[in-house]
């Protein structure tokens, strides 16, 4: 499984495709993210996670979902601009998928099927769910969007080594 994450293709918020081979060798924190919900001030804490632990191996990415009461309904023109202009978000962030349900992203039913939620469900409950991967491709942990990134530092300092 540990290789299988690199090849899944992706799409960055500026509409490229590519996969996450560039992460290659880094630890990565995967959230769904969105605009207009009562998690998006998690932003600021994701970005500070970001410019404190990049240079250590860490690579936050967002993956904007519209799927939880339809809380990130822009396009990803404007998602890259509400982003930048109320978070300063330079981590990257991806074009938007699904993560539950049929349509749901190839990414997310690896990350879901290798780190169930509570109770061993493998939806995602809401916005911010976050998924903590090591630096060989494993999925680590997974975490409830209430989990707030500063109280992930722990584990990502684990992780990095």
């Amino acid at each position: 499984m540990s290789d299988s994450i690199y090849a899944i293709p992706v799409r960055t918020i500026d509409l490229e495709d590519t996969t996450l081979e560039p992460y290659r060798g880094k630890v990565l924190l995967i959230v769904n993210t969105a605009s207009k919900c009562g998690f998006t001030p998690q932003y600021e804490g994701l970005e500070a996670l970001h410019r404190k632990y990049a240079a250590a191996g860490l690579a936050v990415l967002g993956f904007p979902c519209n799927q939880f009461g339809h809380q990130e309904p822009g396009d990803e023109a404007e998602i890259r601009t509400f982003c930048s202009t109320s978070y300063d978000v330079t981590f990257p962030m991806f074009a938007k998928i699904e993560v539950n349900g049929p349509d749901a992203h190839p990414l997310y039913r690896l990350l879901k099927s290798a780190r169930p939620g509570v109770v061993g469900t493998e939806a995602i409950k809401w916005n911010f769910t976050k998924f903590l991967v090591g630096r060989d491709g494993s999925v680590l942990r997974r975490f409830a969007p209430a989990d707030t990134p500063a109280s992930l530092e722990a584990e990502i300092e684990k992780a990095l080594g």
